[in-house]
């Protein structure tokens, strides 16, 4: 197509309208794609966004508050098709996958919500898609996703038919907050879940393997303290470590 995009690259939207704070038009907001370079129906013109829909609920009002909701959240959500969207990019190379020569590369994904999206761009290249990098992967794909409960979890038929048809390259870890608890007692948060196989990730970014994080700022916190216990435990010094992925081009963060 026209806007030709890698995995793990983001869409610009620009909502119509004005902006009521400043009387200029609205600015552009950024999605990660959720679709392969081949898009979903793989004719290479198409693409596919991941949104949840931004409300407010005003207890004073004791409803939602109008004019609190997301702009471009709620303009995608309610678009019919044949809508002419005005779009950006594509624009970001902090979460493309890795090229190894050998396409063996582990690849660990920790997600919160729509922090997905840029996944399953990843997933379907790698397990769904009948394409050159799907015959060439022999490493890992591991994906990490923190939803509130079970309700809320997305793509969840696709994954789990990638884990039953690939079981020796594909793993699955949901942190379900209000349905699970973590070894202390407390909700089971992204990082509790991740923190249970802190052992294996450890070995396998020894290893070469990529580690990303997508979703909310709020989730990355809880990850980094969980990561400095483990690194204390293990005798590392957390910040070199870190330095260390990033300088080898295994740490991806995008959050928002």
């Amino acid at each position: 197509g026209k806007m030709p995009y890698w995995e793990g690259q983001s869409f610009g939207v620009i909502p119509p309208g004005l902006n009521p704070k400043n009387g200029k038009p609205n600015s552009v907001r950024l999605y990660s794609i959720a679709a392969s370079r081949y898009g979903d129906d793989f004719s290479g013109k198409s693409t596919t966004l991941c949104v949840r829909r931004a409300t407010y609920w005003c207890p004073e009002l004791g409803a939602e508050d109008p004019a609190k909701k997301g702009v471009c959240s709620n303009y995608l959500c309610d678009a019919k098709p044949g809508t002419d969207v005005k779009m950006t990019g594509p624009s970001g190379k902090v979460m493309l996958m890795p090229e190894s020569e050998n396409f063996d590369t582990d690849i660990i994904m920790v997600a919160t919500g729509t922090g997905i999206a840029p996944y399953r761009a990843f997933w379907k290249r790698l397990f769904v898609e009948n394409g050159p990098a799907a015959e060439a992967y022999k490493g890992v794909a591991w994906l990490f996703l923190g939803v509130a409960n079970s309700d809320a979890l997305l793509y969840d038929d696709e994954l789990q038919a990638i884990k039953a048809k690939f079981p020796d390259n594909f793993k699955l870890d949901y942190a379900l907050s209000r349905e699970a608890t973590n070894k202390k007692g407390g909700k089971m948060y992204i990082q509790d879940k991740v923190e249970e196989y802190a052992d294996e990730i450890f070995e396998r970014l020894s290893n070469g393997a990529h580690i990303y994080f997508c979703g909310l700022k709020g989730m990355m916190p809880g990850i980094q303290d969980m990561l400095k216990d483990v690194c204390t435990k293990k005798g590392l010094d957390y910040d070199e470590y870190i330095k260390g992925l990033k300088k080898d081009g295994q740490w991806h963060v995008e959050v928002y």
